[in-house]
């Protein structure tokens, strides 16, 4: 089995404290519309098959994290490094589906580890913000089908993310 991640959008809204010059503690409750690919190969006597899943997610997620900014460069940017966890709230999740039998069913919630690293540049009304950033999920969403085929060779299924975004502060 191999995954691919498809491309979502996400909208937040940032929450700053400021703790001291460098260091900030960040929330920022965002809604995230995305769509996730399991895809199987089936190798059998008469051939190799793919079949593919794909789950629909629409997840409010919760990031607390720690966010260390360098000092400025020529007044105009600088660098910064964040690290925190997560939890998601998957509203499309299907793991009570009752009928639906040959869909791949995950839990609703999700927590995660979170880093990454990102560049402010400050603009005469806004900062800029490209980042990158990784999180990795800590508990196993998979939700065992007894008449599902797939569900047999599955043992866990675990939130990964490589996300890059664009954030705008007034």
């Amino acid at each position: 089995m191999s995954r691919r991640v498809r491309l979502g959008f996400n909208v937040g809204i940032i929450s700053d404290l400021h703790l001291n010059k460098n260091m900030d503690l960040r929330f920022i409750p965002s809604l995230v519309f995305a769509e996730k690919d399991l895809r199987y190969r089936e190798i059998s006597s008469e051939g190799d098959v793919t079949v593919n899943k794909t789950l629909e997610s629409i997840i409010l997620n919760f990031p607390l994290s720690f966010k260390y900014k360098s000092d400025r460069f020529f007044n105009n940017f600088r660098f910064y490094a964040l690290g925190g966890v997560r939890f998601d709230w998957d509203l499309g999740s299907n793991a009570k589906a009752r009928k639906a039998t040959d869909i791949v069913k995950i839990k609703g919630s999700d927590w995660l580890i979170e880093y990454g690293v990102g560049l402010e540049f400050y603009f005469p009304l806004f900062i800029f913000s490209p980042e990158f950033r990784i999180s990795s999920g800590l508990p196993n969403l998979f939700v065992p089908t007894e008449n599902l085929r797939y569900s047999e060779v599955l043992q866990n299924l675990r939130s990964r993310y490589f996300m890059v975004s664009f954030q705008f502060e007034g």
